[in-house]
């Protein structure tokens, strides 16, 4: 039975997940979730491979109809979702991928105000296929953010970067966050990234939710930072990973 979504009207609740369920075939993967996101909150998933963060990400889209549940599936109206292939039109330039499905006289300005705050300026006129990939998904972030959710979800946005890109890439969507501020949940499987980024960080295992951790350090954050190794260390353990398995 497919699981009921509404729009909350609780403002200071972006989701709010009550036992959901997802199988394929034999294999369960999502053991009856219960999660409820704070409106604003940047939240980091991390798992194994197959460990069920996209399908979670995915539910909370609407974009899985195969997921169950006894209660519900409760999410914001507007919601952008960002993927690790930034996923542009090659046949549309730039400005036509950030504006596609959007209407409005002032559509254009918006566009190129959000390509702006990214850092393409002037890259309206390109062709997907002239951009890097940092560029991209710089891209994707604009076209993700110009439609002013209030959910963003992104599903491993960097992992196809390089390593100084994906810390610039960081270091963008920090901002962005803290300008427009939405509700972010980002599924990544860098405990660093996690760390670095987001506020809350939650560990999914065996299809629930094994570790709930607040990350409780102010921003900007150094990968170095001493104090951000215990928290490290907890979410490794949480992962199953030791010192005698790096």
């Amino acid at each position: 039975m497919a699981p009921h979504t509404e729009q909350l009207t609780r403002p200071a609740t972006a989701v709010q997940l009550r036992s959901l369920h997802r199988s394929f075939g034999d294999r369960t993967i999502l053991d009856g979730i219960d999660l409820e996101l704070p409106a604003g909150q940047f939240t980091a998933l991390l798992g194994h491979s197959g460990s069920g963060k996209s399908t979670l990400l995915r539910a909370i889209a609407g974009l899985d109809h195969g997921v169950a549940g006894s209660g519900q599936v409760a999410a914001p109206k507007q919601v952008s979702v960002v993927f690790q292939d930034s996923r542009l039109l090659p046949w549309r330039r730039v400005l036509d991928n950030v504006l596609l499905g959007l209407d409005g006289k002032d559509a254009a300005q918006r566009g190129r105000a959000a390509l702006a705050e990214v850092g393409l300026e002037g890259r309206e006129r390109a062709w997907p296929g002239e951009l890097s990939g940092g560029e991209a998904q710089r891209a994707a972030l604009a076209r993700a953010l110009v439609r002013e959710p209030e959910l963003l979800l992104a599903d491993e946005p960097f992992g196809a970067l390089d390593a100084l890109t994906r810390i610039r890439m960081h270091h963008l969507l920090r901002e962005l966050w803290e300008r427009h501020r939405p509700s972010v949940l980002l599924v990544t499987h860098d405990v660093d990234e996690a760390i670095v980024l987001a506020d809350r960080v939650l560990v999914l295992e065996r299809g629930r939710i094994g570790l709930d951790l607040t990350i409780d350090r102010p921003h900007p954050r150094s990968y170095r930072e001493p104090v951000l190794g215990e928290y490290r260390e907890r979410l490794l353990a949480a992962l199953g990973v030791t010192e005698d398995h790096r």
